[in-house]
């Protein structure tokens, strides 16, 4: 059994629609595939109409911008109820702070002499739920000012570059109690990938499991052998469930095709064991 828990379609930042996406997950050979788009879960019903007619199982989730000291952690929730009043809330709060940043990060880029305009923004983020940093990277692309996503956040959108403008996250420890209070999985993601080690140690991983943290995602791109070998132990140590998984975009990112990482049966029966709404319920 083929299992990718971490994909994104159009209705964040992935470049396939929702539907286009679980077809490309069955012809990738996958029998399971999780839809885990930003802060969204728009894209779940026309997932699972495309699931049914392909035959392949769709994991319902999302992927929750959060923020530890002051450093972004993205956290999986795995079949949270997405009627759970204190999750849509938040989920609105955060997709309110992408869709206001936007002009702020085109007006930095104006100022750094780049003519971007919103307009420009916007047809990238087609029926995206809103439009945020990699919207603005791919009008980059398109307007021919970077070749690629990770050359424009690498020079234009992250943290200390020109582009760069801050936004609203919850707290990684007030989400994970959210996914959990909704009956989710809370499953943090590329936990070591992007600097993540500088605050994601063992102990606080190890108190993030006291309030119901599930797991970890040990098999991702970001994370090199050594890296996985370490967070395997810890995973050991903590009792966590590991998963493994693309974190594919469509053309949105190089080198994350379906199925490129994996979960093991074992561990994807772990994560659904600890659900409160089963899987199709």
């Amino acid at each position: 059994m083929r299992i990718d828990l971490h994909t994104h379609s159009s209705a964040s930042d992935g470049t396939d629609t929702p539907a286009a996406l679980v077809r490309e997950a069955k012809a990738a050979g996958l029998d399971v595939v999780a839809l885990t788009d930003h802060d969204a879960t728009s894209g779940w019903a026309e997932a699972q109409r495309a699931a049914d007619e392909v035959g392949i199982t769709l994991l319902p989730g999302l992927e929750i911008s959060t923020k530890l000291h002051h450093r972004g952690v993205h956290l999986l929730a795995y079949l949270p109820d997405p009627t759970h009043g204190p999750l849509v809330e938040v989920l609105d709060r955060i997709l309110a702070g992408r869709t206001e940043r936007t002009p702020a990060i085109v007006s930095a880029l104006r100022g750094h002499g780049i003519d971007i305009t919103e307009d420009d923004v916007h047809r990238e983020a087609g029926e995206s739920v809103a439009a945020g940093r990699p919207h603005v990277a791919d009008a980059l692309v398109r307007l021919g000012v970077v070749g690629d996503r990770t050359e424009a956040f690498a020079t234009l959108l992250s943290p200390g570059q020109p582009g760069y403008v801050n936004r609203y996250a919850p707290a990684l420890e007030e989400m994970v109690r959210i996914v959990v209070a909704a009956g989710g999985v809370p499953v943090i993601a590329h936990p070591w990938g992007r600097r993540g080690g500088t605050v994601l140690t063992e102990d606080v991983l190890a108190s993030l499991r006291a309030i119901g943290l599930a797991g970890i995602e040990v098999d991702h791109q970001d994370h090199p052998p050594e890296v996985r070998t370490r967070l395997r132990g810890i995973a050991a140590d903590l009792d966590l469930v590991v998963t493994g998984s693309s974190d594919h975009h469509g053309l949105g990112k190089v080198d994350h095709d379906l199925g490129v990482n994996t979960t093991e049966p074992e561990q994807y029966e772990r994560l659904l064991s600890l659900a409160r709404r089963p899987l199709g319920g």
